[in-house]
Parts: C-alpha cells; structure tokens; sequence
C-alpha cells in the first residue's frame, strides 16, 4: 500500500475532543456550503435565462428578415414567399426552422373596453412548441382550407382589460383607408409576463392580414428563423445574411431586444464574481485546515523525519489528508445543492414578482455538464492551494517537532 496514503487514512479523523477535528468540521461544511451554492446559483442562472429567451423568442425568433425600407411602423412591406433564403433554408447551417410571418396594427373593442393591439399573423409553418409553455388557457389556431381562419389568441393582460374569455367574440378594428372591421373568436390566452408582447401583441392567421392588405397569398411581412445552437447565432447569422439579396434586411434578436440582452450579460458577470470568491474562500479555507492538522501533528511530523521519510513524502501525507476532506465537502455539498434544487424544480416553492421577474417561481435548469466542471474547478483549484501549507514541513527541524507542546 502506498505509505502516504496509508498515513492519510488513520490521520484523517483526529480525536473529537482535538481543536483540528473541529477545524476539520468547519472546513469540511465550508466546501460544502461553496459547491452547494455554486450548483444553486447556476441552475437559477441557467434557468433564468432559459425562460426569458423562450419566452422572447416565442415573438422574436432568433433571427427575422424582411423587406429594406425606410418604414418604421408595424405596416410591413410585403415580400415574396418564394425567394431562395425561404425555399432553401435547409442548406444554410445552423437553422433548425423558418416560418413566414405579417404584423398589422388594430384595435380590439368590446362593448365597454378599447385597446391597441398588434396583430401577428403566422401561418401552417409556425413553430407551436415554443407557444404551448406560454399557453395558458385554450388552444392553438387551425386553419380553414379556404379562407382565412377567424380565431385569436390574445395575452391574459388583454384578456383582463377587456374582460374576454375562451369562446367569446371580439371585434377588431383595422385604422386604414377603407377602415375595415372583423369579427373574431377567441381560442387562446397566453402569458409570458414580458409587457412588450403581453400588452399589445395577439395571434392571428396570416391569411387574415393578406386579405386586409391585398396581398396575395405568395406575399409575407417577414421570415422568421430559429437556429439549432443559440451560442452559434452570429456564425449561422452571417451565413444567411450571405444569401440575402440586397433589398433585404436581416435583424437578430440580440439586437431587437437589445437592453434585455446584456441585462442578462450582467447576470452572468454577478454570477461569475460570486462563483470565484466561493471558490477563493472554499480553497483558503481547507488550506488553514490543513495548517492547523499539521500544527497537532509537528511531533509525528518530526518523527517521520528521524525515521527517514523526505519531505515529499511527509508533504504527500497531508496533501491525501485535505483531498480527503475536499471529496467528503464535494459529497455533501452536490447531495445539498441538487437537493435544493430538485425541490424547487418538483414543487416550486419559492414564488417570483411576475412584473419584476418576467415568471412566477424560480427556474432551475439541470445542466450536468456544468456542474461536472464547477466540481472539477474546485477539486482542482483545492488540490492547487493545499501545495501551500505543505511547504511550511520542509522548515520543520525533527527535534523541535518532538519537544513540541501543542
């Protein structure tokens, strides 16, 4: 058996009545505490903003391109369906869907109620997956074989404020010349608790503003993509925006929502600073641990050094001794941090302010790939720092280890 390991197993519990053992306690319960809240903080962050760019990308996909204009209104220019990034989208890489879009401004009246809308048109080819998280309440549109479908699915906001429910009738008012008027069903309402889309914006058939718009069916307001790695947006950007003819103008979504965006740049910077000082102060702390072991056992240290043991060897010993307490620190603190976590995830117990927070309880995300990699960091960042102490037995004289009173 390898000595210093041997050495390191019947040393690593000290007497209860020792002040090391108490030390050993605090130290083990420090690295715990630092992974437990590390595991916290990450899958909150990775949750957080999980949910908020499902819920933007439910109305601004990842990428939108549309006609180039000097028009600054919802009223769109009209493209053709059929134009080379439409119809061979598959052969740019990176684009996981494309779906043809049109918005149009209107007003939503009830007897009693006005309230300015924008209308989303979408088609067959929409992506209803991203919607069914956000949806609340009843269905989603089918579409006639015909003509135009007369259903609607408006957010709760708006659903409020008119006092409208799953079923009922609802007239809209389109401001143009003519002013033309429609009728139309609500089968939806859905809830992403961001006020730029809750206030105002509604879904409806595509084929409803084409109509309105005296557009032909082989006419869109915009294309809409969705990449299959967000983290490769700019490099699958560029390869669109390379088969885009020139009267065309492509926009991301970083830059549409762009305050929103690097306001979740700046969570991730708080999150990495709190990351690295748990991490600081995990590693420093098991390093006095160590010190204060190695002051208890300067006798038996001076012993192994008449006995012929080098300094490595001696060095060795201890180094096993706080790796030891850093797995059983790394034990507790993943057993506590995805404990908590699953907790949250299961039952949802700790609630969120909707109109500050964009969602009602805290979201966690289980990236394990990530959690591999922070207790690695740490085990590695421990392994580094427990070299430190170890130096101090390399100036340990052997017979004033042996005269020494603890």
């Amino acid at each position: 058996m390898n000595f210093p390991i041997f050495i390191a197993r019947r040393i690593r519990k000290p007497q209860q009545t020792t002040f090391s053992a108490t030390v050993s306690r605090v130290g083990v319960a420090t690295i715990s505490l630092g992974v437990a809240v590390g595991i916290v903080a990450l899958a909150v962050l990775f949750g957080f903003k999980n949910t908020i760019y499902q819920k933007v990308f439910l109305f601004g996909s990842h990428i939108q391109v549309s006609k180039l204009s000097l028009n600054q209104s919802f009223e769109e220019t009209p493209l053709p369906l059929h134009t080379r990034p439409y119809d061979d989208w598959q052969k740019i890489p990176g684009i996981r869907h494309r779906q043809a879009v049109a918005h149009k401004t209107g007003i939503l009246k009830t007897p009693d109620e006005l309230q300015g809308i924008v209308l989303k048109g979408v088609g067959r080819d929409y992506d209803w997956k991203l919607l069914s998280e956000s949806l609340v309440e009843g269905r989603a549109i089918q579409f006639s074989g015909t003509t135009y479908s007369n259903e609607l699915i408006i957010s709760r906001i708006i659903a409020r404020k008119l006092n409208l429910k799953i079923g009922e009738n609802v007239t809209l008012y389109f401001v143009q010349n003519p002013p033309r008027v429609r009728k139309l069903n609500i089968v939806g309402i859905y809830e992403t608790n961001l006020e730029e889309f809750d206030n105002q914006l509604v879904l409806g058939d595509i084929g409803l503003i084409q109509r309105l718009n005296g557009w032909g069916a082989d006419s869109v307001g915009a294309y809409e993509y969705f990449v299959k790695d967000f983290e490769q947006l700019n490099v699958t950007a560029k390869a669109l925006y390379n088969q885009l003819p020139s009267d065309m103008r492509m926009e991301r979504v970083t830059e549409r929502f762009r305050p929103l965006f690097e306001w979740l740049q700046l969570l991730d910077q708080n999150t990495l600073v709190l990351l690295v000082l748990v991490l600081f102060v995990t590693g420093f702390n098991i390093a006095s641990v160590l010190l204060v072991m190695m002051l208890e056992r300067t006798p038996m240290i001076g012993l192994l050094k008449i006995l012929g043991s080098p300094n490595t060897q001696i060095r060795r010993i201890f180094f096993f001794v706080g790796i030891q307490l850093a797995v059983k620190g790394l034990l507790i603190g993943n057993i506590v941090g995805l404990g908590l976590c699953w907790i949250q995830y299961q039952f949802k117990i700790i609630p969120l302010d909707p109109v500050n927070y964009f969602m009602n309880t805290v979201p966690i995300v289980f990236d394990w790939l990530l959690f591999a990699l922070l207790n690695m960091g740490i085990l590695i960042l421990i392994a580094l720092i427990l070299f430190i102490p170890t130096f101090i037995i390399s100036r340990i004289r052997p017979v004033q280890a042996l005269v020494f009173k603890k």
